[in-house]
């Protein structure tokens, strides 16, 4: 995008901002911004096998990234009130859809344990306020897996440990959770996502993200019945109603285990990340904002980076340009959310695999042939335009 502005206008002045959306990225975007560090472990993948993940750490006012003030007792590791150690994890670094292969995927036995062990490990690390972008799983289990590696225990009728995976919460009969890590109360817990999905039924995580994991039509039925079972014996048993929420379908029900067992609250993850890498300020200074995502469309209005860029810039009413590896047919609805341009990168046909081959040359021609548009007015019209046309 900077070389195709500069190609068109040598003598602008780009800022360059990477942002993410609470999927992957997040938490490079934030460690950077803040000048944080990264811890890499080896956890439990989405199938139970071993894979490498990392999480990030930073420092900073108890007010950084949009957070509340924290709780009573969450200091740092050193006993300052001031600051705080922040753990910043991508929940697909250990519990992602990217980690096991498509014809492996099996949501009724994917597990997010791997992304509990980061949290714990972020813990021992002596974080007390913690970031959790939820995108981009391969689970369906509502953080059951999550709950269980900080020490929730699962069972059935039986008194009988329940093996990971979503498909067997539908057996599920008693929540034990007195050995849950104690620092969890003194932490502070912010969820980023992108979606506003409830755990359950037709627009749950089960029916709209279910088949992208590999669930087929009986599997979903079993996962969304699974799902019920288990948010109707939270809500009985901790008095915590998470069948409702928006969001708590988010990442295969992640969000509602992380509201359950962890008090967390929900955020866009847009937001924090804008806040984070102080978008708002570079914005006022800004004449244009360009922004871009791989395929534009009408859920692109739901949290996703573009729509929340666009947002904050019409605070200041600056003019925002999204450059879209693909354009959907309902993209245009974004016109009245903040976008005022939405164009296409791909300039011939080509398939999938061309066109991401060809990413960096097709976005900076097409950014480079956007800007001389913008530049037309300018060009050939300035003092002619009559403003009332």
């Amino acid at each position: 995008m900077e070389q195709g502005i500069l190609d068109a206008l040598p003598e602008a002045a780009v800022i360059k901002l990477p942002v993410a959306d609470g999927g992957e990225g997040t938490v490079d975007v934030i460690v950077n911004a803040a000048g944080g560090r990264y811890y890499a472990l080896e956890v439990a993948g989405p199938l139970g096998e071993p894979v490498m993940a990392r999480f990030g750490v930073v420092e900073g006012p108890r007010q950084t990234f949009g957070g509340a003030d924290m709780v009573d007792g969450a200091d740092t590791v050193d006993g300052s009130k001031d600051t705080v150690r922040t753990a910043v994890i991508e929940m697909s670094s250990a519990s992602g859809l990217t980690l096991v292969p498509k014809e492996r995927l099996n949501p009724l036995a994917a597990t997010t344990y791997g992304t509990g062990q980061l949290i714990k490990a972020a813990l021992d690390q002596g974080c007390r306020r913690i970031l959790i972008g939820i995108g981009g799983s391969a689970t369906n289990d509502g953080g059951a897996g999550m709950a269980q590696a900080l020490g929730v225990r699962f069972l059935d009728a039986g008194g009988k440990e329940l093996p990971f995976g979503g498909g067997s919460l539908g057996a599920l009969n008693r929540i034990d959770i007195t050995r849950l890590d104690p620092r969890i109360t003194e932490c502070e817990i912010i969820v980023g996502s992108d979606v506003g999905n409830p755990l359950c039924g037709p627009s749950g995580a089960s029916a709209v993200f279910g088949p992208q994991k590999g669930a087929k039509p009986e599997m979903v039925r079993i996962l969304d019945a699974s799902l019920y079972n288990y948010g109707t014996i939270i809500r009985e048993q901790l008095g915590v109603d998470v069948l409702e929420v928006p969001g708590a379908g988010a990442a295969g029900g992640l969000g509602a285990g992380l509201l359950a067992f962890l008090s967390a609250r929900m955020r866009r993850g847009i937001d924090i990340v804008l806040e984070a890498i102080q978008f708002e300020k570079h914005t006022r200074e800004a004449d244009l904002v360009i922004t871009g995502e791989g395929r534009t469309d009408a859920q692109t209005a739901y949290g996703k980076a573009p729509a929340g860029v666009a947002a904050l810039a019409k605070r200041y009413n600056k003019p925002v340009v999204c450059i879209s590896g693909g354009v959907g047919p309902d993209a245009d609805a974004l016109l009245k959310s903040g976008i005022d341009v939405i164009v296409g990168a791909v300039q011939l046909p080509m398939t999938l695999e061309e066109a991401m081959g060809s990413a960096a040359e097709s976005i900076r021609y097409t950014v480079a042939h956007t800007m001389r548009t913008l530049l037309i007015p300018g060009k050939y019209f300035t003092g002619t335009q009559d403003d009332s046309r």
